[in-house]
């Protein structure tokens, strides 16, 4: 039998990169899964994607960061199929910005998306994780919610909080039997990832080559991860296997960073 066999999952920004990786992953290791976007079409492609038959991935419009949003998201999901086990917090968004940028309202932005976001959907979706039936919240965090860097105050501020809201939360929820847990990747073959590679390298006076070289000569295994290995960790995460295991923030990072 599949690992997650029809456990419901919601995995948000789900329409591409890391969050679209696992939410296939997840999907075919048995569960139903509802993933979310602000990008309508997007969305909706990658679910045809993922199970093109249908039935098994569902696929909503909402923006994590409006509690309305996240109310319809949650029960148009609980109206399909009942209740929800498993919740990947993965809808984030990055941008270079130096201290002394006049671009507070994006700065807000990333703190609202990353952070304020993924306690709007957890708050909601907690209301229908199931008392001690494998219920497992998994946030995706960062390597740069372990160190600094410069002109990333606001992603670097949004990715340790919430390494910090899934210690915290670990400890509420124990006594209902669900665990919580965060990933932090390195750099991962993602869109954000390359943007955040053009951006530095743009600030730097390099080009894009240049500075991935210079990104990998830091990450000891040589290479950059493909978002399938983000999605595998996510799997055992949300599977029974890891039932022993909560309140951790997991490195995944080709030994970039080793605590």
């Amino acid at each position: 039998m599949s690992l997650l066999q029809d456990r419901v999952a919601l995995v948000t920004g789900g329409s591409r990169g890391i969050g679209k990786a696992i939410a296939r992953a997840l999907a075919e290791q048995g569960a139903k899964v509802a993933i979310c976007s602000r990008d309508t079409e997007a969305v909706r492609q990658a679910a045809d994607e993922i199970s093109p038959g249908g039935g098994r991935v569902l696929a909503f419009q909402a923006d994590v960061a409006e509690k309305a949003d996240v109310r319809a998201l949650v029960q148009g999901i609980v109206s399909r199929w009942g209740q929800i086990h498993v919740l990947v917090n993965n809808a984030g968004i990055n941008a270079r910005i130096p201290i002394d940028a006049e671009d507070e309202a994006r700065w807000i932005q990333i703190l609202t998306v990353n952070v304020v976001g993924a306690y709007y959907v957890t708050r909601e979706v907690l209301r229908y994780m199931p008392n001690h039936d494998g219920g497992r919240v998994i946030n995706i965090s960062s390597v740069l919610g372990r160190f600094g860097v410069p002109a990333y105050t606001a992603y670097c501020t949004a990715k340790h909080g919430i390494i910090g809201f899934t210690r915290a939360l670990a400890l509420e929820v124990a006594g209902r039997g669900i665990t919580v847990n965060a990933i932090c990747p390195g750099w991962v073959e993602t869109d954000m990832a390359h943007l955040g590679m053009q951006e530095t390298a743009a600030a730097l006076g390099m080009s894009p080559e240049e500075f991935r070289k210079q990104a990998l000569a830091m990450v000891p295994i040589q290479r950059i991860l493909d978002p399938k290995e983000v999605a595998d960790l996510a799997v055992y995460l949300a599977s029974n296997a890891s039932a022993g295991m909560t309140g951790q923030a997991i490195n995944l990072c080709g030994g970039q960073i080793m605590s």
